[in-house]
């Protein structure tokens, strides 16, 4: 994937790109000739990563502030990009990335909360010999889901990603080969959802509107609050529900854009359970096999896939 010099004048925004698999998905980026603008909420952590991405020899990065959560801050860093670039031709929005503590990456959160691990390394060096299932099943054991974080999820994970793609739009629009790639999660799949007629209702792509999106994500934090999620046919079982819910739903804006905006290449990808610190630095895939799909979809050429789903790196049904 890397040494590519034909992407010389392409530009690329990527949200969350301070650590884990954003920033190797920067460095990855920027070794392929990609002027790249790395975002994150905090400007420290921020310039922190640019300044090692430098040190590695790559100049071609640049930080913008960005918290994705506030739509305002979307609109500042498309009038940078307009004014420094002039055009995007890659966005790619780091929104797979679960939290598991207070420390919440810019690009996504989980609607989780630790409980009850004082000490992650501890924590860490307790699960890393188990298989893949036992790793996950003792981390979810740990975490609670409260409706405050509920509603940050949705607002972060959904809202958050939709309205930074809806600034940079024009911006896309102006490339000759504008990408969007949204890091996604197999827990945003339609299978998790127990209600027959929601998994239909969200998989209906010819049906499906933005506003209709926006009112399932305030219906199921309503059905949260009131204890009414199986009732509607939400995702109940294994835990992370509202991340469940906010990738389903993101997923579903996405593919409605791929089919309103057909000039332009927009791909959801799962990562896979990537060592980062919100798997504890236990998941079964490295940064740079966790990258491996976004990069594919970032540096695919003009007239690939559009309104589609990778698992890790093959195409796979969203139900």
């Amino acid at each position: 994937m890397e040494g590519n010099a034909g992407n010389q004048s392409e530009v690329a925004v990527v949200t969350g790109g301070n650590r884990g698999i954003g920033l190797e998905i920067c460095r990855q980026l920027a070794s392929n000739g990609v002027t790249v603008v790395l975002t994150a909420r905090d400007d420290k952590r921020g310039a922190e990563a640019v300044s090692i991405l430098g040190s590695l020899g790559l100049s071609n990065v640049v930080f913008h502030q960005l918290d994705i959560s506030n739509p305002s801050s979307a609109v500042l860093l498309a009038d940078f990009v307009k004014e420094k670039f002039g055009k995007l031709d890659i966005l790619l929005c780091i929104t797979g990335v679960c939290r598991f503590c207070a420390q919440a990456n810019n690009a996504a959160i989980a609607g989780t909360t630790r409980s009850e691990v004082d000490n992650p390394e501890t924590f860490r060096q307790e699960i890393a010999g188990m298989d893949l299932m036992e790793r996950i099943g003792r981390i979810r054991k740990h975490i609670r889901e409260p409706y405050k974080q509920a509603e940050e999820c949705l607002r972060t994970n959904y809202h958050g990603t939709k309205a930074v793609t809806k600034a940079l739009l024009p911006l896309l629009h102006s490339s000759s080969h504008g990408r969007i790639v949204n890091i996604s999660s197999r827990y945003g799949l339609l299978r998790f959802f127990s209600g027959e007629e929601l998994k239909q209702e969200l998989n209906d792509i010819d049906k499906l509107s933005e506003q209709r999106l926006d009112e399932l994500s305030e219906l199921f934090l309503r059905d949260f609050k009131d204890g009414q999620l199986e009732r509607r046919g939400w995702p109940t079982e294994g835990g992370f529900i509202a991340y469940k819910v906010s990738k389903a739903i993101m997923n579903a804006c996405s593919r409605i854009l791929a089919k309103e905006h057909p000039s332009l290449c927009m791909n959801c990808v799962h990562p896979g359970f990537v060592q980062t610190d919100m798997s504890f630095q236990v998941g079964d895939l490295t940064v740079e096999e966790g990258a491996r799909g976004a990069l594919m979809m970032a540096l695919a050429p003009k007239g690939g896939m559009t309104g589609g789903f990778l698992n890790l790196t093959e195409v796979a049904p969203f139900m």
